[in-house]
């Protein structure tokens, strides 16, 4: 997410504006369901193109719009700028999170990417 993201229930009207590519990411992280994450990559790879950096680009542009904080880093590391913010919506989803260790710089938990990530399987949706 950034300054140019645009606000929230505005994607309608911006739909023609938005590139192809644009339109379909962010069409892959609205079907994400609540509590569980997409890595980047995860997405590139679903959609048969682009790859990570494509995916965080079109993110930090238009992903205001959608779930971003279910689009997240390999590592699990949460957005940084947003680490608050997606904290808040990990817990009220019950998103799957590993706490910090002690020697964490930050002291913020991470995701838990084999119990949060989601292989974009219709069934796979519930938390196991």
């Amino acid at each position: 997410m950034s300054e140019q993201s645009l606000p929230e229930g505005t994607r309608e009207g911006y739909a023609d504006e938005l590139p192809e590519y644009a339109e379909r990411v962010l069409e892959v992280a609205e079907r994400i369901p609540p509590g569980r994450v997409m890595t980047y990559g995860d997405v590139a790879e679903w959609l048969e193109e682009g790859g990570p950096r494509q995916v965080g680009r079109v993110m930090s542009l238009y992903g205001g719009s959608v779930p971003w904080w279910r689009v997240v880093r390999a590592d699990g590391v949460l957005l940084p700028g947003h680490e608050l913010s997606a904290l808040d919506h990990y817990r009220a989803e019950g998103t799957a999170l590993k706490e910090a260790s002690r020697a964490a710089e930050d002291h913020r938990p991470r995701l838990d990417m084999k119990r949060a990530r989601w292989d974009g399987d219709a069934d796979s949706g519930a938390h196991t």
